[in-house]
């Protein structure tokens, strides 16, 4: 009979310093890691595409786009992710002690696969929702033009605002606006 694995299990100041020392990257949540995957030309190229627009349309504001490889630790949830790209608009995340994972973004955008849609859209917003700044939830489709803003409202309800062919996302939280066309550039549906 075969014994059960044994699960290692981390807290997650265990996990920060493990992960730096890790070839491959890891999600944290509740003291479990999880490796990510690759993804497919279409997810790297709409990722690079909406992270360039926003650096662009970031300039001369107090806040910073990061991609998929700096963390965004959720404390109260005891979790730490690599969203796809994210913008923070907070001071705290410019410390020194920010610089391997930030914690207050204004704006979380995940591009969508079939492995990780329903977990994006699910137990992942379930749990950006506990970050206090955060303000806008952008998920972009990678297999046809098309995307989600979930957008905070003054009540702290999340409302939808679908962004179809030809639309414009206003992105209220980071004071951006992005073309959805324009996040497909270089990109064969």
């Amino acid at each position: 009979m075969a014994l059960p694995k044994i699960k290692p299990e981390f807290d997650v100041d265990a996990y920060m310093a493990w992960e730096e020392t890790q070839p491959e990257r890891h999600e944290y949540l509740g003291g479990e890691v999880f490796a990510m995957s690759g993804g497919t030309d279409a997810h790297y190229t709409i990722l690079l595409n909406t992270a360039a627009r926003l650096k662009s349309a970031l300039g001369g504001k107090p806040c910073r786009a990061f991609v998929s490889g700096m963390k965004l630790r959720i404390e109260r949830a005891d979790a730490v992710f690599y969203p796809d790209v994210f913008v923070t608009c907070d001071a705290r995340d410019r410390q020194p002690e920010a610089s391997l994972a930030k914690q207050w973004p204004s704006l979380i955008v995940e591009v969508l696969s079939d492995s990780t849609a329903a977990l994006d859209r699910g137990r992942k917003f379930e749990l950006y929702q506990q970050i206090d700044t955060l303000q806008e939830y952008l998920l972009i489709e990678q297999d046809r033009t098309h995307a989600d803003l979930f957008r905070k409202n003054s009540e702290g309800l999340w409302v939808l605002h679908p962004a179809t062919p030809g639309s414009v996302i206003r992105l209220e939280s980071v004071g951006a606006e992005l073309e959805l066309e324009g996040l497909y550039e270089d990109v064969e549906l």
